[in-house]
């Protein structure tokens, strides 16, 4: 018989070493793994470490210089890439407090242009320093104010000159001559000229945060307010003669000028709707109402209605002093026409190509 061969004794052992440090090495393994889940579960979730973020900002430093002097004012350091000139201008303002923002004119070269306040720093840097030319402006006003204090004048002047005061005219003369129905309809549409005029500054016209010179406004309010005192003194004198062809002139020129009064408003509400709206792309094109068609024809409707507004008042009342100052807001306002017609022949050139300025049939 064959006898079961078993085993030596050195293999044997090997093989249950080998077999035992198996079974070590599991419980060693499982014993790593409990203990590792343990940790994870005791220290919540795992957060990885933020990343450093090495980001550097390039500043500018501007060197304000006296247009007229070349000498330095001052060096405003550390501005950001993304400032303006505005914000250049309050930092000169911290610096030197005496030159507040509306006051301050900066210039890239000595001859040049005046900056918008919208430009960035970054569009006009060579290099990391900038050097600006300053210009003082002289004291300022804002354009709400300098247009309520040019149009209030001639409301309450001409009101004065109506009422008769006895500094002014002769009392006994006034009581004696009798008034004129076209003095009463000349107060009558002066006082709504000039109230359009100031209920369109406050709720219409949308003005920039720029400002002008205080003399502009002093220019302009002796302009308006001087002829206005000339006009209401001859119209509301005592020795006023009415028109030469009676009730048909004062008539027909009064609702002239009522229609050119109305036309005037709608196209400044046309207006500041396209502007309130953003849409600049496009010129101004006629709605429903009749009043602004006249954008078929003109590039500045308001100008036209203004100054058929005068001339229509001239006629009411047959006055030279109305005549000249209607004569030269005609000038002046055409030339303000050409000046706007260029800049939305730039704009709007298919638009407004074949359009005149002001005067539809001046081409």
């Amino acid at each position: 018989m064959l006898k079961r061969q078993n085993p030596s004794t050195p293999e044997r052992s090997r093989d249950l070493a080998a077999d035992g440090g198996a079974l070590s090495m599991s419980h060693n393994d499982s014993r790593s793994f409990f203990n590792l889940s343990q940790l994870v579960l005791s220290a919540g979730q795992i957060k990885p470490s933020p990343a450093l973020k090495h980001s550097k900002i390039t500043y500018f430093e501007v060197e304000i210089v006296d247009v007229q002097s070349k000498k330095q004012i001052c060096i405003v350091d550390k501005v950001p890439p993304a400032s303006t000139i505005l914000d250049v201008k309050h930092k000169f303002h911290k610096a030197c407090p005496q030159w507040y923002p509306s006051r301050v004119g900066l210039q890239l070269e000595r001859n040049g242009p005046f900056l918008k306040d919208s430009i960035s720093i970054q569009s006009l840097a060579v290099s990391s320093i900038i050097t600006l030319y300053f210009t003082d402006l002289g004291q300022q006003v804002g354009w709400t104010t300098f247009f309520l204090t040019e149009y209030t004048g001639p409301l309450l002047i001409y009101l004065l000159f109506y009422i008769r005061l006895s500094t002014i005219y002769d009392q006994v003369e006034s009581r004696k001559n009798f008034r004129h129905p076209v003095v009463h309809l000349a107060c009558f549409c002066h006082c709504l000229h000039y109230i359009r005029h100031l209920l369109e500054t406050l709720f219409v016209h949308k003005f920039s945060e720029g400002h002008t010179p205080l003399k502009n406004m002093i220019k302009g309010c002796a302009f308006y307010w001087g002829f206005t005192s000339w006009i209401a003194y001859y119209i509301n004198h005592p020795r006023y003669t009415p028109p030469s062809f009676g009730h048909k002139q004062v008539s027909y020129a009064a609702l002239a000028f009522l229609m050119c009064e109305a036309g005037n408003h709608f196209i400044n509400v046309a207006l500041a709707h396209q502007t309130n709206s953003g849409n600049r792309t496009c010129f101004p094109s006629p709605t429903y109402n009749p009043f602004t068609w006249l954008f078929l024809l003109v590039s500045c409707p308001n100008y036209t209605y203004e100054a058929g507004s005068w001339i229509s008042f001239t006629v009411m009342t047959q006055t030279l002093p109305v005549g000249i100052f209607a004569f030269l807001m005609v000038i002046q306002m055409s030339l303000w026409a050409q000046k706007k017609h260029k800049l939305y022949l730039k704009r709007f050139y298919p638009e407004v190509r074949r359009k005149a300025a002001m005067i539809p049939i001046i081409f």
